[in-house]
């Protein structure tokens, strides 16, 4: 029966802008703050107050859906995510969100709001729930039921040891519209023995995906010895092992810190004229960081590109956050060239590094040209927390103005930083009694939620 349950696992291998509390950060008495006391109030502190309310109200007698109420109005598809995310050791409170926030009128739940609540009810065991949940999703047809839905329903089953009701939500695949097919990892060395050996004796078809999930999960088991000789009589058995097989055993050895059999098992592909994936090259990467070997990683790299494998943003990533992490500034922003010329577009995660790492070392000089390319990029409107910077740059002797100069280069590109930020810059203009320019920045700050207010009431 566990044959079915790892065939499906392998298978199925508006708006939200964050506005702050102006009053309750900064404390600071004008006309245009107390126009800020009747904004609505900002994403995080609904999500706080909901997830709160959610865990007040556990019991099923309690009246949720009146305590709920309050926040009609500020609910977004994001709010919902975000508050099921939370809650997710709260399966039948996040239910009872999740149905009260469907009833708002002109509130349409995210197909990610689903999978979400699919996974909350899945790890906090309400299995009926979900099974109600699914059904209600077949038949009011509000978002699709796919393939990735059951992988999540099988994971549940499978942390909750019930391999027997993961069997049944197999078999009931089909009334959901999904064929199920292949044949997919056990995750346990025993029990992948046994049932890899019923399939063999009752003729079922062994193909090369079988095999793959049998030595992972021995791999995983820490018995890569005997997932070796079961890999060393694939060819006899009329099965040639594809780059999955291979990627196995190099995770494994990853994973067991053994750098060299990793390499022996990258040169045998090489001559069998196989390619490990990106997510495969990397996981090698990060180990030969992790040893230091930083040249190799260079080389891996190179022969990603060589052979057609494209590095992404992680690769890169990995190997800037090593010169990072060493101090090594050149090496970061000759990575840094390299990955626009690679066609690999730096992202937020890329450029705080290297801010951060600039500022901890004091070379502002190179940090300004660093920031303007990172605002040319436009990637700014992605990552707030890119300001988070001046809680170093406050705090370095005599670099209070350039502090104030990207404070006000960011509002001015219409992004307000985070209030924290504020606040800390906030303290510093006044324990140096510099009062006119921190109302200057407050007003400019000011501007740009009033504006972003404004744009949130438009149809």
């Amino acid at each position: 029966m566990q044959t079915k349950v790892n065939m499906a696992i392998r298978i199925l291998s508006s708006k939200s802008i964050f506005l702050r509390s102006f009053v309750t950060t900064l404390k600071f008495s004008s006309g245009a703050l107390q126009h800020y006391l009747r904004l609505p109030p900002s994403p995080p502190d609904i999500v706080n107050d909901v997830s709160r309310v959610l865990s007040d109200h556990r019991n099923p007698h309690d009246d949720l859906e009146h305590s709920l109420n309050t926040f009609s109005t500020h609910v977004s598809t994001t709010t919902v995510e975000q508050v099921l995310k939370r809650c997710k050791n709260l399966g039948f409170s996040a239910h009872r969100f999740f149905l009260w926030a469907k009833t708002i009128p002109g509130f349409q739940h995210s197909v990610e709001s689903y999978h979400i609540l699919v996974d909350v009810l899945g790890s906090s065991k309400q299995f009926a729930i979900l099974w109600d949940l699914l059904i209600d999703m077949r038949e009011s047809k509000c978002c699709e039921i796919s393939p990735q839905i059951f992988r999540i329903v099988f994971r549940a089953y499978s942390r909750a040891n019930l391999p027997r009701d993961a069997i049944r939500a197999f078999n009931r695949m089909i009334e959901f519209g999904i064929k199920p097919g292949g044949w997919g990892d056990v995750g346990d060395g025993n029990q992948a023995r046994k049932v890899f050996d019923e399939m063999l004796e009752t003729k079922c078809l062994v193909d090369v995906l079988a095999y793959n999930s049998y030595l992972e999960a021995l791999c995983k088991g820490g018995n890569s010895d005997e997932a070796y000789k079961i890999f060393r009589g694939m060819p006899s058995n009329g099965i040639e092992p594809d780059a999955c097989t291979y990627s196995v055993f190099i995770r494994a050895y990853c994973e067991a810190n053994d750098i060299h059999s990793v390499f022996r098992v990258l040169d045998r592909m090489r001559k069998c004229s196989l390619l490990p994936n990106v997510f495969t090259y990397n996981c090698i990467i990060k180990k030969l960081l992790k040893n230091e070997k930083v040249e190799e990683a260079y080389e891996l790299l190179d022969e990603m590109i060589e052979y057609g494998v494209k590095p992404d943003a992680w690769s890169y990533n990995a190997v800037l956050a090593f010169h990072c992490d060493h101090s090594e500034v050149n090496r970061a922003l000759k990575l840094l060239s390299r990955m626009e010329n690679d066609n690999c577009v730096p992202d937020r995660h890329s450029y705080n590094m290297v801010l951060k790492l600039l500022i901890r070392i004091g070379r502002f000089d190179r940090m300004a040209a660093v920031w303007g390319e990172y605002v040319s990029e436009r990637v700014l409107s992605f990552c707030f927390n890119l300001f988070c910077h001046d809680h170093g740059l406050c705090k370095k002797k005599g670099k209070l103005e350039e502090a104030c100069k990207y404070f006000e280069m960011m509002v001015d590109e219409g992004i307000p930083p985070y209030s924290s930020t504020v606040e800390m810059l906030r303290n510093r203009l006044l324990g140096l009694g510099l009062l006119e320019q921190m109302r200057y920045l407050l007003v400019k700050w000011n501007e740009v939620l009033l504006a972003q207010y404004k744009s949130l009431q438009m149809p």
